[in-house]
């Protein structure tokens, strides 16, 4: 099999708030079409770094980045990039499930509207299209016109996917995305992470380590702003190198 190639990478990143250092000198590489786990204590820096991949703390006054963030070999930081252009390559999902309050076909397609895409049967395509690559569609079909809001928790954040997955973006950042969830919720969501593997490259922060077991090929263990270690998930778990990532897998600390 041919080693995939390299979809996000962080080179030397270090991320401020202000004077606090939240990130610190972050060096890593992740794989195209595979789910990389984010894991740590709360306040370690996963969200933050999980938000640099779409520059959503651009909205946050006093965040500065030295160093790169770099999709497909480019540097989103850069001049050149627009941000709404990089939003629509780089979707997200959040730890509660945010539908807006319009109907659950108008969630789908609000990315696509938003574009100018106005066309009835293009619209529905890729609601359909997106709503059963969430594993919604069965669900939801007959009532596409009712209020989004209806749904349950663990619909809502499938709809969320369903809305993040129809601008056609490659990569899926989710933080947290089964943590407001049930056990039943959370299940479909982490079936739904294996598969959608196969055509999006995935970020998923997760205090959850048995989570992380579960759905990731490679984890990440961030501990103080820094990138303590990373690799295949199953090593990380049998055999890390550092004695914090032994200690935090364990549950000694967290």
């Amino acid at each position: 099999m041919s080693k995939k190639e390299n979809k996000l990478e962080a080179k030397n990143l270090d991320a401020y708030y202000g004077d606090f250092h939240a990130l610190k000198n972050i060096n890593i590489a992740m794989e195209e079409k595979a789910v990389t786990a984010f894991i740590g204590p709360s306040g370690c820096g996963k969200s933050t770094f999980l938000r640099t991949f779409n520059r959503m703390n651009d909205y946050i006054d006093g965040f500065r980045i030295e160093g790169q963030i770099l999709l497909d070999g480019r540097d989103i930081y850069n001049k050149d990039i627009r941000v709404d252009e990089l939003r629509k390559e780089v979707g997200m999902v959040f730890q509660k499930p945010n539908p807006f309050p319009k109907s659950i076909f108008e969630n789908v397609v609000y990315g696509l509207k938003i574009q100018g895409i106005k066309k009835k049967s293009v619209l529905e395509e890729a609601a359909e299209k997106s709503l059963r690559h969430a594993a919604l569609w069965d669900e939801v079909k007959d009532k596409l016109n009712k209020s989004a809001l209806a749904l349950s928790g663990g619909q809502q954040q499938r709809l969320c996917i369903a809305r993040a997955l129809a601008i056609s973006p490659s990569v899926l950042l989710m933080d947290e995305p089964a943590s407001a969830l049930d056990p039943i919720s959370t299940a479909k969501i982490e079936e739904l992470i294996y598969t959608l593997k196969n055509e999006y490259t995935i970020v998923i922060v997760t205090h959850n380590m048995q989570q992380a077991g579960r759905v990731s090929d490679y984890t990440a263990f961030f501990y103080m702003g820094e990138l303590v270690e990373h690799n295949k998930t199953r090593t990380m778990f049998t055999s890390p190198k550092d004695e914090r990532t032994q200690n935090y897998i364990t549950g000694r600390f967290g």
